[in-house]
This record gives structure tokens, sequence and C-alpha cells, in this order.
């Protein structure tokens, strides 16, 4: 059962992170809506309606829905081919409908069956992207959509293309921008005096600095004025009637096109398993180590899917990118995604002409902050020593993202982990036993020789179901290989969990190959090797159990 979560406990690290959230996901949200050849304000109310109503449903305590990049080439094809766009928000309308049917249905717990090398070599192909693609901003190269984050443009250029012709349109003000947000972004999580000032994001103070900055250069006459192509550049209404040109409703006479009915279904598959891709990222991000209900996140994202269509907006998954800057600001809860979708709102009504203002530069060093943050050399050099079964399919999910897109990486991920499966055995997973004492009940969890990351959903579920101040024995003498993921729920169990809700976990057997260690201080040590992922079966079994 879900703990019931006080959204308003933590809304000062909450309120922070949002803001930072906010300023990541407006020029997306805008970037996004252009790719797409879709109205600008659709970017701005799927970002709104991502972050206030599916922020509300969601389960998620840190993942941040909106407009993504990885919908772009569909949007695009699906408002050319239907010949307007309020008959494609008809499609977007019916995809909405399709997600909530897969919540209903459970598909969501496919999510349990993408291993963590897939996961995180995910990550960090898009950390390079997002590196790749604001680099040209940061320098003052501004032809590039924001929204369009695949390898191929569709002008038939190509990321490394578009580094090139940075050389050929350098802004001095632009970098001068870039360097001053970098250092001010470095400095707010490296200098001890800055990091206690947590209500006031460094992404904050960088836009503030930017902004002032480009406003001396203007009003002084430099020649390092940023011009204004190179700000944000957003609708601003002032009328009731600019409201009413600027917001698209569904035509409902196009439910009868069946082409309408395969783009809602093509959209709501794709954008399904982009979102279970995103919530089991941001579950490994999240330090609390909180597990989300994917089949609600399915249904809220379904919702979310069909007001955004009511009112106009892009279709909508849960975002790495947006997640990530969530997650590195500081978000406890939900409420960061809500006060980021509300801040949107209040935005774009009452200050666009000030949001215009913000330099694309100071954007981008934000950005490129967050793209070494998910795609670091650490990360590189933990699969590295892990050897090369865990090496390879994170290596190859990688370049496959950078190269193509992430869905055809994750796949390739996900084939080359498949592979290596099935050159193992398969073998039970665990032995599930309770013994009743006078003194209470034993759990006895008896780990079979082969545990490999297909077991991760079952064992995860076990983990959960245990009550709090239960007593649970971990057995793993005959157990000659344990995967990752596996070493990571115990140890996550053992550390976070047991000690919140009073359970008494005793580790046996744990071997040196993977030295997963008991200690005197109940706390875990995890450092482990493996060779090949080995695909089990998992059998429940109570036997009787001798206590020692």
């Amino acid at each position: 059962m879900s703990k019931k979560i006080n959204l308003f406990a933590n809304f000062k690290s909450d309120f922070a992170s949002g803001l930072v959230v906010f300023l990541v996901a407006l020029p997306l949200c805008l970037g996004i809506a252009m790719a797409s050849g879709a109205p600008l304000f659709s970017g701005i109310i799927s970002g709104v309606i991502g972050g206030i109503v599916v922020g509300y449903l969601s389960q998620s305590h840190i993942s941040v829905s909106g407009p993504a990049a990885g919908l772009t080439a569909i949007v695009l094809t699906a408002i050319t081919d239907l010949g307007a766009f309020d008959v494609f928000l008809t499609a977007v309308f019916i995809a909405g409908l399709f997600q909530l049917v897969l919540g209903f249905l459970k598909a969501g717990t496919i999510s349990n069956y993408f291993p963590t090398n897939v996961i995180e070599g995910m990550l960090a192909g898009i950390g390079i992207i997002i590196i790749m693609k604001q680099l040209p901003h940061a320098v003052g190269f501004d032809s590039d959509f924001e929204g369009d984050q695949s390898f191929i443009q569709a002008d038939g250029s190509n990321t490394f293309s578009s580094l090139l012709h940075v050389f050929n349109y350098v802004q001095l003000g632009s970098i001068v921008i870039s360097i001053l947000s970098l250092c001010i972004l470095i400095a707010w999580d490296k200098i001890s005096f800055l990091k206690k000032l947590k209500l006031i994001p460094g992404a904050l103070v960088a836009v503030i600095a930017g902004i002032v900055l480009n406003e001396f250069f203007v009003n002084s006459g430099s020649s390092l004025a940023i011009a204004k192509e190179h700000l944000v550049s957003l609708p601003v209404p002032s009328s009731i009637e600019d409201f009413k040109q600027i917001i698209v409703t569904p035509n409902f006479e196009g439910i009868l096109n069946p082409q309408v009915w395969v783009v809602g279904l093509t959209i709501a598959i794709v954008a399904s398993i982009e979102t279970l891709l995103c919530i089991e990222a941001s579950d490994r991000m999240d330090v609390q180590k909180r597990y989300t209900n994917t089949n609600v996140e399915l249904k809220a994202q379904g919702i979310g899917n069909i007001v955004s269509s009511l009112l106009g907006g892009l279709p909508m998954t849960s975002v790495v990118v947006r997640t990530s800057a969530n997650n590195n600001a500081g978000a406890k809860t939900k409420m960061s995604a809500i006060i980021h979708g509300i801040l949107l709102l209040i935005s774009v009504l009452s200050i666009p002409f000030l949001l215009n203002k913000i330099p694309l530069a100071t954007l981008a060093a934000v950005l490129l902050l967050v793209g070494y943050k998910l795609a670091k050399p650490a990360t590189f050099v933990h699969f590295w020593q892990k050897g090369k079964y865990q090496f390879i399919p994170f290596i190859a999910t990688l370049i496959a993202v950078v190269f193509t897109d992430l869905l055809k990486g994750v796949a390739l991920g996900m084939i080359i982990s498949v592979v290596f499966i099935l050159k193992g055995n398969l073998k039970r997973a665990y032995i599930f036993r309770k013994e009743e004492y006078a003194d209470g009940d034993v759990i006895h969890i008896d780990l079979a020789q082969e545990v490999s990351f297909l077991n991760k959903a079952a064992i995860k579920e076990t983990l959960q179901s245990i009550p709090g101040n239960s007593k649970v024995i971990i057995d793993a003498k005959d157990t000659i290989y344990i995967a990752h993921d596996i070493l990571d729920l115990i140890h996550e169990f053992k550390t976070i969990r047991a000690k919140e809700e009073h359970i008494k976990v005793k580790l046996k057997g744990f071997k040196k190959e993977y030295q997963l260690q008991n200690n005197d201080d109940n706390h875990v040590t995890i450092v482990h090797e493996y060779d090949a992922l080995k695909r089990v079966m998992v059998q429940k079994e109570v036997k009787h159990f001798d206590k020692e």
C-alpha cells in the first residue's frame, strides 16, 4: 500500500526545484512545438497540463511530464498527413483513451524488465544529445530547433554538421553569458555558503545574471549585445481575442477517419513506452529509492493527453531531461512538478515580455550541466569495471540512442541483454518461506543458484510486501550469480526501507564473488562483478525451517 504523501512537507526544496524545471521546460516546450510543426502555444499548454494535471495524478515523486522530443517526428508527419492541427488533436484525444485502457490492463509492469545497464545507457545517451544540441546555442548559433533532439534533422543535416557550422556563427556576447552562467551554476553546487541558499536555485541566478548583463550590453551600445533572435520567443497575447486565436480545440468530425485512429494508437504506444522508460530511470535517480506504480502513471498520462488535446496542447510523456533537472535541483515530492506547471501558466499569462529577454545561451548553460550529470565519465568507468556483459549493452544503448532515437537504442540494448541471458541456464530465483514463532514470524528468502534482472519484478514485489517490524533472513549460500539489479534491490531494502519500518534483516551466505556483506552496524556494502545475465524462473515454495 502506498504511503500518503504530504505535498507541502518539503515545499521549500520543491519550490526551488520546480523553479529550475520551469526554466528548463519553457524553451523546450516552445522548441518541441516548433519542431513538430504545431502552434508554439500548444507546447506551453502541454507543459502546463503535464505539470499540474499529470503531476497531481501521478505517483512518481520526481518525474516531470510535458511535450516530448521523441514524438516530434510522429507529430510533424501526423499533422501533415491529417491536413489540420484540430484533426490531429482528435488523434491525441484517442491516444489518451488508449493509455487509460493500458493502465487498467496493468501494462505498466513491463517497465520492471528494463535492465539497469540499458536504462543507464539511455540516460547517458540523452546526456550526450543534450550537450551536442546545446553547444551551438551556447555560442550564439540558434538555427537548430530547440526541440529537435534527433541526430538526423528535418533539413537533412545532422548534429555533427550543426556543430561544424558553429564556427561560422559565433556570437561573442552569447559566449560571455554562457561562461558566466556555467560559472554561477558550478559555484552554486561547489561553494559551501552558496549551497545553503537552497530556496534560490543557481539556474534562477544564472538567468537573472544573463538578462541583466545582456540589458547592460544593449543599453550601452556594446557589440556584445545579443540580438532578439537569440532570446526566448514566447507569444504575447494582449486581449481575450488573442487567447481565442491561440487556443485550438479538437475537430471531432475526424473521429470517423481511420487514419486518425492509427495516429492515436501510434502516439499511445510510443508515448507509453517512453513514459515507462523515464519512470524506471526516475526511480533509479531517486535518492530515497521510492518506486512508482507504473499502471497509475499510464492512467495519469492518459488523462493528461485527453485534457491537453481538449485545450489545444501537444501529446506528452514523462520526460528524462526535465526529470533529471528536477532531481538535480533537489526535488523531494511531486509538488515540484506541479509548481513547475503553475509557474509555466503564470509566466505565459503575466510576464511573457520579461521571459522574452532570457538569452538562449543561459538556458543552454543550464542544460549543458544537466547533460554532463547524465553522461559523466564515472558512469562509463562504473560499467567498464563490471565487465563486458554489463558494459556492452550499456555502450550499445548509448550509441544507438545518440545516432537513432530513444526507442531503437533501448530495443538494441534489450536484445543484447536477452542474448546474454539465453546463454545461461533457467533456474529458480528464490524460495520463500515463513515460519511462525512465539516471539514473531521469521520470513526466509533463499536465493537460487542464478538470479537475473528478469526476476526484479518478482523480488521487488516480495520485498515490498514484507510488513513492518518483521524479521527477514535472505540466504545466498547456494547462489553463484546475482544480477546487479537484484543486489541493488537488496541493498536499498536493507539500508532504507528496513530502517524506516523497523524490519530486521539478516544476510547469510553471500560470497566474495559479488561481495554483499552483512556488517555489525546493519549497513550493506555492495561491490559486485558478474559474468553473464541469465534468465531464471520464479517459484515460491513453503517448507519447514529449523531455527538455529
